[in-house]
């Protein structure tokens, strides 16, 4: 089964910003991102992981009249949590995609204390579901 690891982060986190970090902090913290997806690698789980820019290069799209594109900034500043990055993970349960948002939630930061970051955990579906 696939599932979807969405990394949150947001302003109410109980670390600074990642843009205030020290260089050696930030290194640590990719350098656990690198070393998790060469783990999933490795054990045949990882499908892709991503990070994603900062929200204030976001862009929100919506279908104008005649279907052109309407774009506006956003997430707008008071958005209390943004998406970072994603994994798909291809593992044999969802306990198992539990097991590894819980392993990348202790990613490092300041300090090297682990960031216990909010993993959403969410099963990508390969077809309809069977109740429709």
């Amino acid at each position: 089964m696939k599932y979807m690891l969405l990394m949150q982060f947001g302003r109410q986190a109980d670390f600074p910003p990642i843009t205030t970090w020290a260089p050696e902090e930030l290194t640590a913290h990719i350098e656990f991102m690198h070393t998790t997806n060469q783990k999933l690698t490795a054990a045949g789980e990882l499908v892709e992981a991503q990070g994603l820019a900062m929200p204030d290069q976001a862009r929100i799209v919506r279908a104008g009249d005649g279907g052109a594109p309407v774009v506006t900034d956003g997430p707008y500043p008071e958005t209390k949590e943004f998406l970072v990055g994603y994994w798909i993970v291809d593992c044999e349960s969802q306990d198992r995609a539990i097991e590894i948002a819980a392993s990348v939630s202790a990613a490092p930061g300041p300090g090297g204390k682990p960031l216990n970051m909010p993993i959403e955990v969410r099963q990508v579906m390969s077809g309809p579901s069977e109740e429709l």
